[in-house]
């Protein structure tokens, strides 16, 4: 929230506008939250409406929220020969859903080196796509931060006219460099490091296993539907491109308002999953969508909820449904205060923006900038619990001492 504050202030100034007069503070708000919970959903047009000043202020916010505030203290206290108390580490322990905290620097380092790679590979790839269309320096600026945007799952671009990238629909070379990004960002810094650990996929944890088979079923079926679904209107490049980008990225190749009804419920099915634990990316995640179908999955053929040879613990099975649930509920809150302020619009554009705020996603159908004032404010609260997951929100106010009661025991009829 402090983060989020501070984004705002500096977008406030006049120095922040490509016009020279301060932008509207419920703008600059939106623009801020956007950014540091790595959504990509724009009230201002970065390209045009924002200064070369704005535009570093909101690759800061997207670098800081896409690594974590806790993560980017801890990487400079290491930088700077520091050392961690035992609450620093219980806190980065628990901020990271760590086991234990063995290891830690190791992790961090891990996590910073893994970071200023793919961000710096990536920043040099983009440069041969974006140099043949702007002069070299300004070439340079939009292949770092898209780069930035790209591994963090930040659909924000600053090509000018909220185009996001439909004029390189064809570019085979960035379509892939971006997707390479994202899907990095996504899977998590502790997935990416166990791949390339040299470990056989049969020494692979549990964890790593479902990431990597859910976001290769994901990236596939994704595609084939999206193809399926739109036809002619889209190549088998772009429906790719869309099946990765749509799981928290929220960079377009092609206009999402022109998508079919049927096409965008599956950008929508895509958004709601979104990324993988530990990563950059938002919505319930794909170990939590893994959990609930091999749980009801289970109900029906077998007594266990198994995967790859091992139980599924009861505690992951309640905490996956209820993420699942309370993501759900959040949803159909927004949707229901959207409809009511935005009756312009139809159903279908509301649902969609709120789970593309929700999963931190960033594609939109065009709808954002004409949002009114509650509507947006609205959409702030909904990318910062999708950011900080509903279950951290509520632990808020469910993690506190109450007095213990037992009650006695009562079947009630279900179904």
């Amino acid at each position: 929230m402090t983060v989020i504050l501070a984004g705002t202030v500096l977008l406030m100034l006049p120095v922040s506008s490509a016009s020279g007069d301060s932008l509207a503070a419920v703008d600059c708000l939106f623009m801020s939250t956007s950014a540091v919970c790595v959504t990509g959903l724009a009230t201002v047009d970065p390209g045009t409406g924002l200064s070369l000043f704005g535009k570093v202020v909101l690759a800061v916010l997207i670098q800081t929220g896409g690594l974590g505030i806790t993560v980017i203290g801890v990487i400079l206290i290491i930088a700077a020969g520091g050392r961690l108390s035992m609450g620093k580490q219980r806190l980065v322990k628990e901020s990271l859903n760590l086991s234990s905290g063995k290891g830690l620097k190791d992790i961090m380092r891990g996590v910073a080196y893994m970071t200023i790679t793919f961000e710096v590979a990536g920043a040099v790839m983009c440069f041969f796509s974006f140099n043949s269309n702007f002069e070299m320096s300004h070439a340079i600026g939009v292949s770092v931060f898209h780069s930035i945007a790209s591994f963090n799952n930040a659909g924000f671009d600053v090509l000018g006219n909220f185009r996001s990238l439909t004029d390189y629909n064809d570019d085979i070379w960035l379509s892939i460099v971006t997707s390479i990004l994202i899907v990095a960002g996504g899977i998590g810094f502790f997935v990416f490091s166990e791949l390339i650990s040299g470990k056989s996929v049969r020494r692979w944890s549990l964890h790593t296993k479902i990431v990597v088979s859910v976001t290769l079923f994901l990236i596939v079926i994704g595609t084939v539907l999206i193809k399926l679904t739109e036809g002619q209107g889209i190549s088998l490049l772009e429906a790719f491109f869309h099946s990765v980008s749509s799981r928290t990225a929220g960079f377009a190749s092609v206009d999402i308002g022109g998508f079919t009804k049927a096409g965008s419920i599956i950008l929508m099915l895509l958004m709601f999953i979104g990324a993988s634990p530990g990563s950059t990316g938002g919505g319930i995640k794909t170990v939590t969508a893994f959990v609930v179908f091999r749980h009801l999955v289970s109900v029906v053929f077998t007594k266990h909820c198994t995967a790859f040879k091992r139980k599924i613990p009861d505690g992951a099975i309640v905490k996956a449904f209820t993420v699942c649930l309370m993501a759900m509920l959040v949803v159909m809150t927004g949707t229901f205060i959207l409809a009511a302020a935005e009756p312009e619009f139809s159903l279908h554009q509301i649902v969609f923006e709120v789970i593309s705020a929700f999963s931190t996603t960033g594609l939109s159908m065009g709808i954002t900038a004409e949002l009114c004032s509650l509507s947006k404010i609205v959409l702030v609260f909904i990318m910062f619990i999708g950011r900080l997951g509903p279950l951290t929100i509520a632990t808020i106010w469910l993690n506190r001492d109450l007095t213990a009661v037992n009650y006695s025991e009562e079947d009630i009829m279900i179904g």
